[in-house]
């Protein structure tokens, strides 16, 4: 995966199952607000598997390494109550394909894009006050009782689904990377 560029050579296998896989995952967290297993966990277990046949014994590392940093980041952001398991696990697969360079740019890129999004749902939705209270309590007092996530977690019309922001920090990264 590393010396690769743009969507060509590995990225160029990456490329088409990420985004189907996206597509899917996004039509059932907007419908549903879940991301199902049967989606993410072939994805992958094959993400690993293209990777140790196209790079071997490395690409198989590259791609654990990616699937760890999902889970890192995104296991954090679940345990503040920002974020849903079918997000980490999503991230995670998304990590396996890319690997953690391409990811943390993706991740950047979904933040930004994220962010945008969390304040128009807010907005829009008439909570507006309540995310920024939330948002300042976790950083000025440290507590995360629920964090920014607080305002959106009650009741279900309130989450936000996330696999959007989280789709368009991934594609943009396979043409920034």
């Amino acid at each position: 995966m590393q010396g690769q560029k743009g969507v060509w050579g590995m990225h160029s296998f990456a490329w088409w199952p990420t985004l189907i896989v996206l597509a899917v995952a996004t039509f059932t967290d907007l419908r549903s607000r879940r991301i199902p297993n049967w989606l993410v966990f072939p994805f992958l277990l094959a993400g690993i598997a293209v990777s140790g046949w196209l790079h071997g014994v490395s690409g198989i590392g590259q791609s654990l390494a990616g699937m760890g940093v999902g889970l890192l980041i995104y296991g954090v952001l679940y345990w503040m109550g920002g974020m849903g398991a079918g997000d980490v696990k999503l991230c995670a697969a998304i990590g396996a394909w890319i690997g953690p360079g391409q990811l943390f740019i993706a991740l950047v890129i979904t933040a930004i894009a994220g962010g945008i999004m969390a304040l128009c749902w807010a907005a829009f939705g008439g909570f507006l006050g309540e995310l920024f209270t939330s948002a300042g309590e976790l950083v000025f007092d440290g507590k995360t009782s629920g964090g920014p996530a607080r305002a959106l977690d009650n009741p279900l019309k309130r989450k936000m689904p996330y696999v959007p922001a989280i789709a368009i920090g991934t594609l943009v990264s396979f043409f920034s990377h």
